[in-house]
């Protein structure tokens, strides 16, 4: 028998034997978009060509009295017995009664799964840490402190870099190790692992990054796609509790008979900034961000108040007392090098433009007046219990330092601005008066100056 011509027309209404010679000859009709060449080995095997001359095998058959279609592949990239045999194997899922589309959305969905878990189960630490600042923040606040969150960078820091004080390179943070970490393997025993080999260089930078790293786990527990993969308990375990050093509550304050020396020490610090940020602390039990971060335009030396971002408020106004007025009032507003003035009260020229740490400073006054042991928070317990002895209701002194209403001795009665004036006078009159100073009260504050930062 003759082989047909190449350009033989294919009579589409019966089956075929398929043959690469028969599909290349195969062509769609003129008006049609598309059309089917049936083989006559496989029932339900068809050679698809298009218009525009594609050619593709699929399947077709009836489930449920439905018409159902499903493309195998390419002619070229497929052959025909493979186009056969996935025929054969559509038609066995078809006779019982299973839509070949619906199985292989079910084995596309497995895979994906399996897939996520596999990333899951590789996700690490790292992966997720800064996502954890940048949207984390702790219990009960809108937004990380900004020194908190510095030191949670800190904490997690690979070292290495450049000291910005004294020569070498830093050290990696204690947290650092466990950013390489799967996440799925943070358990009890890897945390006490971890735990005690950093305790090895500091037991309580140790204790503070665990405490810092539980609030990681609080945070993945929180979050629907990383819950299954942590144990928001891990850090909590009774071994690696037990492991942890007291933590002695700091009862630092300066006795009656300190405040002059240390008065004198902090009065004569060469750093005049620092020497005002100081005492500014003592005579308002304020926290020493919440003194730092104080801007020009917070201080109202007409209506004497100060307004001081707030640790439990967004901010609190509390009276300027006539002392700390004509302190604030010498300070110098410091010129910027691009002609600006400082907005902040205790400028500084590093980074961040203000005052950021006076520990040294506050060292030397210490030296200078035979004082140790006390720390800069210290001087906010120092003004609580100072006001206690000079008369001033506990609930009056709490308002001012900020402490939350349920921790007031008298039970909370909000005063207004000029209803805690008297009560703050008289303390900085009591602070005054065991320092030493003497001071007229009526005095106009002194005249701002302005010098070069």
């Amino acid at each position: 028998m003759a082989r047909p011509k190449k350009d033989a027309s294919i009579d589409l209404s019966v089956t075929h034997e398929l043959s690469a010679g028969l599909i290349e000859r195969l062509t769609c009709p003129a008006g049609l978009r598309k059309a089917f060449l049936r083989d006559k080995e496989v029932a339900g095997l068809r050679v698809r060509v298009t218009a525009n001359g594609a050619k593709s095998f699929v399947y077709e058959a009836k489930l449920r009295g439905q018409a159902i279609s499903w493309t195998i592949g390419p002619v070229g990239v497929v052959s025909i017995r493979d186009a056969q045999g996935e025929a054969l194997r559509l038609a066995a899922l078809v006779n019982k009664g299973e839509d070949p589309r619906d199985v292989e959305k079910a084995k596309e969905a497995d895979k994906a799964t399996k897939l996520a878990k596999t990333a899951a189960q590789a996700m690490t630490v790292g992966d997720l840490w800064p996502t954890y600042l940048a949207e984390g923040k702790p219990k009960r606040r809108d937004e990380w402190k900004p020194r908190y969150l510095v030191d949670l960078q800190n904490m997690a820091s690979a070292g290495g870099e450049k000291k910005k004080r004294g020569a070498g390179l830093t050290r990696p943070g204690p947290l650092s190790p466990l950013l390489a970490l799967p996440l799925v393997s943070i358990n009890e025993d890897t945390l006490k692992a971890w735990h005690d080999k950093e305790a090895r260089t500091s037991k309580h930078q140790a204790a503070r990054a665990l405490m810092m790293f539980r609030g990681f786990l609080r945070w993945c527990a929180s979050k629907p796609e990383h819950r299954g993969l942590v144990d928001a308990d891990a850090g909590k375990a009774p071994a690696l509790l037990e492991s942890l050093p007291s933590m002695k509550r700091r009862t630092d304050a300066l006795e009656a008979a300190q405040v002059a020396g240390w008065w004198s020490g902090v009065e004569q610090l060469g750093n005049r900034t620092a020497s005002v940020y100081l005492r500014a602390l003592l005579l308002t039990g304020a926290r020493r961000e919440e003194m730092a971060a104080l801007k020009w335009a917070d201080v109202d030396f007409r209506w004497r108040k100060l307004t001081i971002a707030d640790k439990v408020d967004a901010t609190r106004t509390i009276p300027l007392t006539p002392y700390l007025a004509q302190l604030l009032a010498t300070l110098p507003h410091v010129k910027l090098a691009d002609g600006t003035r400082s907005h902040f009260v205790f400028a500084s020229v590093s980074k961040t433009g203000r005052i950021a740490d006076t520990r040294n400073s506050h060292g030397k006054a210490l030296q200078s007046a035979g004082i140790e042991g006390l720390t800069i928070h210290g001087l906010r317990r120092s003004f609580s219990l100072l006001g206690e002895a000079a008369g001033a209701p506990a609930g009056a002194i709490a308002q001012v330092m900020g402490h939350k209403p349920s921790a007031t001795a008298e039970g909370y009665r909000p005063r207004s601005v000029d209803a805690l004036r008297p009560f703050l006078a008289q303390i900085e009159a009591h602070v005054l008066a065991l320092a030493g100073v003497q001071f007229d009260a009526k005095a106009e504050p002194g005249k701002l100056q302005l010098v070069a930062g």
